[in-house]
């Protein structure tokens, strides 16, 4: 089934009132209805499409499902026998003064639209359930060093609430399964799963590129010619390093295993600190005068 976008199908937005959506619906039917448009493949496709999306926007659970998990997530979760469950298509028409509504949805989608073994029949036996997708934002610290974190979705048109265990090293698009959190199964079937798509928020310190993170650190031009002791910071706290002498800026400093462990690996990765040299926009008096002794003698 293809994964239209219900609300740019009917020209609305999101905060459409069920009134907008029946007269926008309304108003493209009578258009693209097919027997307005014999013949023509393209109004045709335009009427299913129509269809469909009213389909979904008129039906206030389906609706609150769609707004939740938005076209792709809907869709794990919905098939088009779903989508046309308990629709009456053949009423929906006749308000409008138009006939053959059954007739037309059984030549446009192929037949039953009701429960099993209805025309065009559903798969019987037990059906395991959609499973579901859902991203849950993570803080810098909480997705490197492991969590706990209560998450709320909707299921079946439910709000649950579940603590969740967040693994240390997950990463952006990281997923967790959740089993059995899914879409209800039917015929006695399990239920689907849960997938909590990871989105980690950026921290203010560390940058991080798998289980390498880096920082940066800015030091006066003195201190790239001399060399400097500096204090760095690790996800365990500051550590002193050595800058050498004559470092040029841009340079990374490489410390072994400060960095993160990720999910494929038991071991650390690094942390760079790089380095820049810090150049003042104003000079007293003073100063300017030592930097054009410095000037002077080739620095």
């Amino acid at each position: 089934m293809a994964q239209t976008e219900y609300y740019k199908t009917l020209g609305l937005d999101k905060s459409a009132t069920p009134d907008e959506i029946k007269k926008a619906f309304r108003k493209l039917a009578v258009k693209y209805h097919p027997d307005r448009n014999p013949g023509d493949k393209s109004a045709e496709d335009k009427f299913k499409e129509i269809n469909e999306a009213y389909a979904v926007l008129s039906d206030p659970k389906k609706k609150e499902e769609y707004d939740t998990y938005g076209s792709s997530g809907f869709h794990k979760q919905y098939s088009q026998e779903d989508i046309f469950r308990n629709f009456d298509f053949g009423g929906t028409f006749r308000d409008m003064g138009m006939g053959g509504g059954e007739d037309i949805f059984s030549r446009l989608f192929g037949g039953g639209r009701g429960g099993r073994g209805g025309r065009g029949g559903f798969r019987a036996g037990p059906q395991r359930g959609s499973d579901l997708e859902m991203e849950t934002d993570v803080s810098f610290r909480d997705a490197v060093q492991g969590a706990e974190k209560v998450i709320a979705f909707r299921r079946n048109g439910v709000r649950e609430e579940l603590k969740v265990k967040i693994p240390v090293g997950v990463d952006n698009g990281s997923k967790i399964r959740i089993s059995g959190k899914g879409g209800q199964g039917e015929g006695g079937g399990p239920a689907g799963d849960l997938f909590l798509i990871i989105r980690t928020l950026p921290d203010p310190v560390f940058i991080r590129d798998g289980g390498d993170l880096f920082v940066e650190r800015s030091i006066p031009y003195s201190a790239a010619c001399l060399g400097v002791s500096l204090d760095v910071p690790t996800l365990e706290g500051d550590k002193r390093i050595k800058v050498p002498a004559g470092i040029q800026p841009g340079t990374k400093i490489r410390l072994k295993g400060c960095g993160v462990k990720t999910l494929s690996s038991n071991t650390k990765g690094d942390l760079y600190v790089k380095i820049g040299v810090h150049v003042p926009e104003a000079l007293n008096p003073e100063q300017k005068k030592l930097v054009e002794e410095l000037a002077q003698k080739g620095l």
